[in-house]
């Protein structure tokens, strides 16, 4: 994509070719039942800012990669994100009934079909990122690394780790490190993982996926700290799920322990923070993802 775009234009475009991509994953061939694939197709093309996948795209293109060696992983991260909304609205967790605007998946297609949609879309991640090296030429030894991130930052140690702190904690949580460790892991480590898959499939060297950690680290908590503040402040409409759900469900957040200024001046910091990692990390073109920092701490939804 050229680097002439508006950001707002690029944005689009990029969302617009995940939303192109998306729907063409499975092979035309397998036989799935058809309410698995309703039930999948349901949740992954419901819509949603597509953040992780452009990041995937943004930090590939940093490198001088291409979108097309990108895009099977932008998609495999797509839907292990998918599927960890889809479980995370069902009844024994968050109990949610309004996602991106529409009814959550096992309001419309029950419990056990949203759990198995889930796992399908799982599994499926790692066929994704396979296919950048079928369709794309992506090395063995940069889909290996990938592979492996992803089970790390996605599983035990990664997102699922961070789900179940969140739920063990709510009111238990007695300190901002412990909050802390469910937004670094719940939500940042998914954003690490698209930004280090990106770098890696367009030949970043070691201090420049070190560099894409942080900022994908810093990034991650600034995202997850104004979710916390629209969460109090923002609306329905924008948001595309339930606001005050927080209060509702009396957890903790960190408007909660610091106070909403502070928190957005934590946002700020932590913008900055992980803008300067990548400029400092002599990164041919991070202007894409200079621009996402940007647009993630002045989002309202």
């Amino acid at each position: 994509m050229s680097t002439q775009l508006s950001f707002k234009h690029y944005l689009q475009q990029a969302a617009e070719a995940v939303e192109g991509a998306l729907p063409h994953i499975f092979p035309a061939h397998w036989d799935i039942p058809v309410l698995l694939k309703e039930a999948m197709h349901y949740s992954v093309m419901a819509g949603g800012k597509r953040l992780r996948p452009v990041l995937v795209l943004a930090a590939a293109e940093a490198f001088g990669g291409s979108q097309e060696a990108a895009m099977p992983v932008a998609c495999a991260v797509e839907v292990v994100h998918t599927y960890s909304l889809i479980h995370d609205d069902l009844p024994a967790m968050d109990d949610d009934d309004l996602r991106r605007g529409k009814p959550t998946n096992h309001k419309v297609y029950g419990e056990a079909a949203a759990i198995l949609a889930g796992d399908a879309l799982l599994t499926h991640a790692f066929y994704c990122i396979i296919q950048a090296g079928r369709q794309a030429g992506v090395s063995a030894d940069v889909l290996l690394a990938i592979v492996e991130e992803l089970s790390e930052m996605a599983g035990a140690r990664g997102m699922v780790g961070g789900q179940v702190a969140d739920m063990s904690g709510d009111q238990g949580i007695t300190s901002l490190e412990e909050l802390q460790y469910i937004h670094l892991h719940k939500t940042a480590d998914l954003i690490i993982f698209s930004l280090l898959a990106g770098g890696r499939i367009g030949g970043a060297n070691d201090r420049q996926l070190e560099a894409l950690r942080t900022f994908g680290r810093d990034i991650g908590l600034a995202f997850q700290i104004q979710d916390d503040i629209l969460d109090l402040t923002g609306s329905t409409d924008k948001l595309g799920k339930s606001t005050q759900s927080d209060v509702k469900q009396q957890k903790v957040t960190y408007p909660y322990f610091i106070g909403l200024d502070a928190s957005a001046e934590e946002v700020e910091r932590l913008t900055h923070s992980a803008k300067t990692a990548i400029v400092e990390a002599g990164i041919p073109d991070p202007t894409r993802l200079l621009e996402l920092a940007d647009y993630l701490m002045k989002r309202d939804h």
